[in-house]
Order: structure tokens, then C-alpha cells, then sequence
């Protein structure tokens, strides 16, 4: 048998940017983009896709380079998806809601040569670069306008609007497949505050692997009808940005995150799918007056179980609610609630608490467990024991960018260490119950309480800081501060002046909604802050916000 080995015929490398090429075979006359009066077919997708690609090969992009888009859910952001890595080049979505300091670290961190800018993103994008040294390359910025809007060419700070790389782009540009399917695809960010963000690599293949894995886990049909509700700038939409390419899919469009625009979206497209933060069910539950619907929708949520009056009100009005677990670093959902048939007879109590726990691995995924963090051995299948979720699998990340250090600390051992603290029920269902990376999840944002304490810190009147997750019923977590105060201070703040500080200085998804004023904080014998008295002192508050239901 030694001559059975890979050759050219089978190991090309794989990569999600095949799907649309077959999409624009299969599918050639099918709706592909939606958005408000504008649609495009999958021919016509893929043509605009080469035509990007190509006008960045001939201005000097090349294999390798960085390419960054601060774009909201518009045709654009996802034909760039596409485009960006057919000219070779790596994908870097840029989250739309970071501050101009934020956006700043996170460019130069990754280096990019080009970055295309919504028109609404334009004045922070542009403060951002005015933040470089003076010693750092600028990237060459592109405006994404809309109808009505000043081109990006006759604005200072731009060389180009997107509609003009667009025009002078070849259709038939031959693109640039990966050398290997391992070469990096894109670099996402899951905190871009500090001195040291995180930059995400995932490969072609990586990618590859968790797309089809994610419509197969999903069980998505062809042709679906998928509405926009998730950033694409959240970890590629979880993936179902090169997914609806491969599915055949129509991508219904939003600029923006609206109730309203999102019901009639689903009525007048009629959607199948979409996807969103537990924060999407809450307010898709909380309109007054609103009817159950015509057709069934698919919903997608992950992160903080939902809570069992929000599963109950969504599904309710004709929404079937799918739970899973994923972090940037394995590209979208790899642990699913799979739902079993004979759940089905029980009560909705019932069925919300099963709902609520993240699941089993997904078909593309070789193993996840929950270890014991001393032993290294599998917790007991108690549903009580704590232990940490550990995964191995094609969709794991490369690895961080520039951190090779913070590589290994996560990946050792044949396996990718999430932080995740769960437990493992007796039917191989894992069920998170803390984290020990101190992540906040809120409406879908992920943000870590030690940059929120480094702000604080920064206040000239405060003593101590912590931050905690406290519960919500809207946004599922919010930051919650607990704080004391210098001594000797002349005026000291309030709570209300210390949010206002944050307010000033960081996101607004980060700043505290709440803040403790303490003499001073739990500590250990060691001195440091005892954050578990804290965490339980913040869900002993209950919601900041009640639901209506």
C-alpha cells in the first residue's frame, strides 16, 4: 500500500472561498444578497467579489497581508468575506462599536495595509489612525458609502470609495488559492483594549471544516433564507457568512439592529433562519402586540442560556430556539444543545432547563471534555462536579497572533484549554457555570472585567476594583462594579460619576451599569480580592433589567 499517498488530485487545499464559485454555478439565478431596495443574484455576487479582488492585487495587495473592514451588516461586509481573501489577503472584521483607541491598537497590532470604512465609521476610524505614531505605516483607507453619501476618493483620508474598486476591477481575475490549507484566513480580535489584544488566526481549512460543520449541526437546508441579526464582525457570523454560500442561501441584510425592521423583514423575505446573543430573544419577545408567525423561523443563540420566560415567550411566537457554545478561537458553534425527540413530551420548564445547557460536541469536532484542572483527569458525569472544557478539533484556531507565549498557555496537551468552567451531566451534556477568564458576556459582546478595573483604576478617587458579571434578563450579563475609595479625598464620587468616568473612556458595551461603593473589598490572606464573594453578591442583586413577560 505504499503507494497510496496524497497527491495533487487529493489534497488540494480546502477553503470556504470555493463555496461561492460553486454558488454562482448552482445557484447562478438565485437571490444571494438582500438589502433594503437592492438585491443580487450569486453570478452577480461572485462577480463583484473578483472585481474587489482583483483591484487589491493590482494596487499591491498581496499573499499574506491584512486587510481590515469596520462595516455593520451591509452587501459590502459580505462580499469582503470573499473578496479580501481571493486577492490572498487576511480578513480582519473590526467590531463597529469599539472606541477610536480601541480600533487604533487593534490596526497596528495587526498591521494592516488597507482598511475598508463604512460611511457612519468614518470619524472614528479616522481619529484612530490620527493616533499612530508617527513611525507606524497608515493603512490606505476605503469609504463605504451609500446612496447619497460623498465618495470616499474626494474625502481627505481616503484613496477610494468602494464602488469605484469595484468598477475598475477584472471579472476575471484568476484568484488567489492558499498555498496550503493552513495558511491564515482571517484575524479576529477578542479584545483589542490592552497593551496586548488578542488576534485570532484561523486557516482555510479551519474554516472550512467549522462552515460545513455549523450547517450540518444546524441541519440548514438549501436555498435557506437567512436574516442578519448577528454582526458579521462577530467571529465571521459564526461562520454562516461562507455557510450561506455553500447552502445557497439568500442574505437578508440590516444595517442595523431593529425589532420592528427585523419582524417585517421576516414577513416580507420570509426568513428561516438567524442568528443572535440571548439579548436578540428578549427583545424579539418584548413588543407589544406583536402576532406569532406565519412560518416557523430557526433561531440560533449562544452564550448565556436564555432564561426559561424568554424561551418560553420566543417560542411561543413561532420561533424554534437552538443553544450552542463557541469562542472566537474555534471559529463559531462547536458544542450544540442537540435536541432529542422524547424532550419533546416534557414541560416547558423542562425543556427550557435542557435548552439552557450548551450540549455535545458537534460532528466535526474529535473531543470535548470537562477536566479536573489539579488531576488533568475527567470530571465525574454528575452534573455537579466543576472542571474546565477542553476541546481538539480541525476548527480550533492557529494560534494567537504575536503570541506565542499565550499559544502555548492555551493549547497544550493535545488540546485547546477554553477557561469555560462546567460541569458534565450523566448523557455527555456540558453545562457552563462560571469562567475563569473573567468574561462578561453582554448582548452578545464578549468583554473581560480586567480592562474595565484598569479604567477604573484610573479614576484619581478610587481605592480598589473589581468587576463582575451581575445577571440580566435583557442583555443576559452586565459589568457590575464594586469600588472603594481613596482616602483623604476631597470630593468623592458617586456611583454616578463613576460610570459617567468609564462612559468617557471606554465602549459603551463595557461600562459599568452598576457600581457598588464598598469601605473596602473581600480580600484573602494573600490580598487579593475575593472575586467569588463578589460574583455572589452580584447575583443575589437579581436583573437589572425585569422582563416583561
Amino acid at each position: 500500500m505504499d503507494h497510496l499517498k496524497p497527491s495533487p488530485a487529493n489534497s488540494r487545499p480546502l477553503t470556504p472561498i470555493s463555496f461561492i464559485e460553486r454558488a454562482a454555478t448552482v445557484y447562478a439565478d438565485c437571490t444571494s444578497i438582500v438589502y433594503g431596495s437592492s438585491s443580487y443574484t450569486w453570478s452577480e455576487t461572485y462577480l463583484r467579489c473578483l472585481r474587489v479582488a482583483s483591484t487589491l492585487s493590482s494596487c499591491g495587495i498581496t499573499r499574506g497581508d491584512v486587510v481590515s473592514v469596520v462595516a455593520p451588516n451591509i452587501p459590502a461586509m459580505y462580499e469582503l468575506h470573499f473578496a479580501i481573501p481571493m486577492a490572498g489577503a487576511i480578513l480582519n472584521t473590526v467590531n463597529i462599536r469599539l472606541n477610536a483607541h480601541t480600533i487604533s491598537v487593534i490596526l497596528r497590532h495587526a498591521e494592516s495595509k488597507l482598511v475598508f470604512v463604512d460611511y457612519q465609521s468614518e470619524s472614528v476610524v479616522l481619529e484612530a489612525i490620527s493616533l499612530f505614531p508617527p513611525t507606524c505605516p497608515l493603512p490606505r483607507l476605503v469609504l463605504i458609502a451609500e446612496e447619497g453619501q460623498p465618495r470616499g476618493g474626494s474625502k481627505p483620508g481616503f484613496v477610494a470609495d468602494y464602488d469605484t474598486v469595484l468598477t475598475k476591477g477584472n471579472p476575471n481575475f484568476d484568484w488567489v488559492r492558499p498555498e496550503t490549507e493552513f495558511d491564515p484566513l482571517t484575524l479576529n480580535y477578542t479584545s483589542g483594549t490592552t497593551s496586548a489584544p488578542k488576534g485570532v488566526v484561523h486557516s482555510h481549512r479551519g474554516t472550512f471544516l467549522v462552515t460545513i460543520d455549523s450547517l450540518i449541526s444546524w441541519s440548514v437546508p438549501k436555498e435557506p433564507v437567512f436574516l442578519w441579526t448577528l454582526p458579521m464582525f462577530h467571529a465571521n457570523g459564526w461562520s454562516y457568512t461562507w455557510g450561506m454560500a455553500a447552502a445557497g442561501g439568500n442574505n437578508v441584510c440590516l444595517r442595523r439592529f431593529d425589532v420592528a425592521a427585523i419582524y417585517a423583514a421576516i414577513n416580507t423575505y420570509h426568513v428561516t433562519h438567524m442568528c443572535g446573543a440571548p439579548v436578540v430573544l428578549s427583545m424579539l419577545t418584548n413588543v407589544l402586540g406583536v402576532k406569532p408567525l406565519e412560518k416557523p423561523v430557526e433561531i440560533l443563540t449562544a452564550g448565556s442560556p436564555p432564561p426559561a420566560a424568554v424561551l418560553h415567550g420566543t417560542e411561543s411566537l413561532g420561533f424554534s430556539v437552538s443553544h450552542g457554545y463557541g469562542l472566537t478561537e474555534t471559529g463559531g458553534v462547536v458544542i450544540w444543545s442537540t435536541w432529542k425527540k422524547k424532550w419533546n413530551k416534557l414541560s416547558s420548564a423542562e425543556r427550557a432547563r435542557l435548552k439552557a445547557r450548551q450540549g455535545v460536541r458537534s460532528p466535526g469536532m474529535t473531543e470535548i471534555d470537562v477536566i479536573d484542572a489539579e488531576t488533568g483527569k475527567s470530571v465525574e458525569r454528575d452534573g455537579k462536579t466543576l472542571g474546565e472544557i477542553v476541546l481538539c478539533g480541525g476548527c480550533v484556531m492557529l494560534g494567537y497572533l504575536k503570541d506565542a507565549e499565550g499559544t502555548t498557555k492555551v493549547m497544550k496537551d493535545g488540546w485547546f484549554f477554553t477557561g469555560d468552567v462546567a460541569v458534565m451531566h450523566r448523557d455527555g451534556y456540558i453545562e457552563i457555570k462560571d469562567r475563569s477568564k473573567d468574561v462578561i458576556i453582554s448582548g452578545g459582546e464578549n468583554l473581560s472585567s480586567v480592562e474595565v478595573e484598569s479604567v477604573l483604576y484610573g479614576h484619581p478617587g478610587v481605592n480598589e476594583a473589581a468587576v463582575v458579571a451581575r445577571p440580566d434578563e435583557l442583555w443576559g450579563e452586565t459589568p457590575c462594579a464594586f469600588v472603594s475609595l481613596k482616602e483623604g479625598v476631597k470630593e468623592k464620587p458617586t456611583e454616578k460619576d463613576v460610570i459617567e468616568y468609564c462612559r468617557e473612556r471606554m465602549p459603551r458595551f463595557m461600562v459599568p451599569k452598576t457600581v457598588v461603593l464598598m469601605a473596602e473589598l473581600p480580600k484573602t490572606s494573600t490580598g487579593k480580592i475575593k472575586k467569588f464573594v463578589l460574583r455572589e453578591a452580584a447575583k443575589a442583586m437579581g436583573s437589572a433589567n425585569i422582563s416583561k413577560l
